[in-house]
């Protein structure tokens, strides 16, 4: 594939991301996809969302920086949302977050199989306490 063809795949992913379209997410990923070096089923994969999603249901993921080689794909992302559900144990703020995220995707046969992911955990629960 070539690094427009990555980038127009990974474009898709993240239109179905925003759209919080878990069974559209699914179709991107291998039969068996590693997440943060935990092999998974990818139905397992988009259940992760759900509590997240479920919290923040504006959560909406901004590409700031897409940078592609001939198996993988990096991504810089600006995350928003706001505090609407229990998180982690606390309650509805009604607070706006926004907070970076890094991930990495290694590409097989035009599939994500492998997931790096790094959210600001941190910087997200200090804007929701």
């Amino acid at each position: 594939m070539s690094d427009l063809d990555y980038r127009s795949l990974y474009q898709s992913y993240l239109d179905y991301c925003n759209a919080h379209d878990f069974d559209g997410m699914v179709k991107f990923y291998t039969p068996t996809i590693t997440v943060n070096d935990a092999p998974m089923e990818p139905t397992a994969v988009t259940a992760q969302f759900e509590p997240l999603i479920s919290a923040f249901p504006d959560w909406h993921w901004d590409a700031k920086h897409i940078v592609v080689d001939d198996e993988n794909i990096v991504v810089h992302f600006t995350v928003t949302g706001t505090h609407q559900g229990t998180f982690q144990g606390i309650e509805a703020t009604g607070r706006r977050v926004s907070v970076s995220e890094f991930t990495l995707y290694h590409l097989v046969d035009g599939k994500f199989a492998e997931v790096w992911d790094l959210l600001d955990m941190d910087a997200l629960l200090k804007q929701i306490s």
